[in-house]
């Protein structure tokens, strides 16, 4: 069945495809161009997807799998490449789903990300979120920051990853990669003695809880950079998020440790661009003045505001990145209105009509 499983990968990966999706008695599908497509392959039976998953799931997650009945890991096979992977049980089958992490991290240039992305990643301490939803690019993005660093700093690193995707080589810095399950037993538990280890920068692959949010105000709190991912669909909403980890009594003292803590959001959105493939728009919110006035006053519903009105300082809405995307000939009008949170704003803008009420708002 290696061999079977081998065969489907390779021609994923030489089609373009993002993601494989393997269930007994069906075609294998690929993800194309955000598309699910199937492929000519005899479909695996029940007793195939079986022997698949034996094969490739990591013996120390094996009984993880039989307890749970799902699991996430890294899957590295020579010549093709490494699949974060993920095996699950459906109405009592196997199924699996595997995406495609290129083996060479890629550069701002080649990901079309804003500049001020290089000058973030460069941080001395506090803490960079990266959201957006499944599937938009946040780890590609945080591998993309910590290559940067790597080159241009001599810095430790320590990452805690479920799984690992990208691998990193030790250039201008020191870069640990943990696996939860494999390193180390949780990402609290791995957050909890990080500290110990001599860490400049820590990256943390999700936030999940509170418990880890808190090691990571700390770990900010006390000279260090923290990276890490949020699952959210705009940059505002990512504090929302994070309040969510918290009781309500907790929230207004968690607003103050961010108002201090944060450097930035850093929210993405896929689109499909001209010239196919994907094309990321990115909202970013930077701690300002201004931001951190309002986190401290508990004023988030006017952080968008602060947002729009922030280009000076680096900041800039969904709405203003794909405006730029349209405009540089990187994605269609259609697809960019598409993609707004906004559409009749964004329709407005690419009419030249451009309303200041961001700034009155704020003042």
């Amino acid at each position: 069945m290696k061999d079977y499983l081998d065969g489907i990968l390779r021609y994923a990966v030489n089609l373009g495809a993002s993601d494989i999706h393997l269930k007994a008695n069906k075609p294998p599908l690929l993800r194309v161009a955000s598309q699910l497509v199937p492929i000519e392959a005899d479909p695996p039976t029940d007793m195939d997807m079986v022997q698949i998953a034996s094969l490739i799931i990591p013996e120390f997650l094996r009984p993880r799998f039989e307890k749970e009945h799902e699991v996430d890991f890294s899957y590295f096979t020579p010549s093709i490449g490494r699949f974060r992977t993920n095996v699950y049980r459906q109405r009592g089958q196997v199924n699996l789903a595997m995406r495609y992490v290129k083996g060479k991290v890629p550069d701002f240039a080649t990901l079309n990300l804003p500049p001020i992305i290089h000058r973030l990643a460069m941080s001395e301490r506090g803490i960079i979120l990266v959201a957006g939803a499944t599937g938009s690019g946040k780890s590609t993005t945080l591998a993309c920051m910590i290559e940067y660093v790597n080159t241009h700093d001599r810095c430790h690193i320590v990452t805690l990853e479920d799984p690992i995707e990208y691998v990193f080589e030790d250039r201008q810095s020191m870069i640990d990669q943990r696996e939860i399950g494999l390193d180390t037993l949780s990402f609290h538990h791995a957050l909890k003695n990080v500290l110990r280890q001599d860490p400049d920068i820590i990256m943390v692959g999700e936030m999940r809880d509170a418990e880890s949010f808190r090691a990571a105000l700390t770990a900010a709190e006390t000279g260090h950079l923290v990276l890490s991912t949020v699952h959210s669909n705009n940059a505002a909403q990512t504090i929302t998020r994070i309040l969510d980890f918290f009781s309500q009594e907790e929230r207004v003292a968690v607003l103050r440790a961010l108002s201090t803590s944060l450097k930035a959001v850093i929210c993405q959105r896929m689109i499909v661009g001209r010239e196919g493939g994907a094309v990321p728009a990115v909202e970013i919110l930077l701690n300002t003045p201004i931001v951190r006035k309002l986190l401290e006053e508990e004023k988030l519903e006017k952080l968008p505001a602060a947002i729009e009105s922030g280009g000076e300082d680096g900041m800039q809405s969904f709405n203003q990145s794909i405006y730029k995307l349209i405009k540089a000939g990187l994605i269609s009008e259609e697809e960019g209105i598409s993609k707004s949170s906004n559409p009749d704003q964004l329709k407005m803008n690419l009419k030249g009509i451009f309303l200041d009420e961001s700034r009155r708002i704020i003042g």
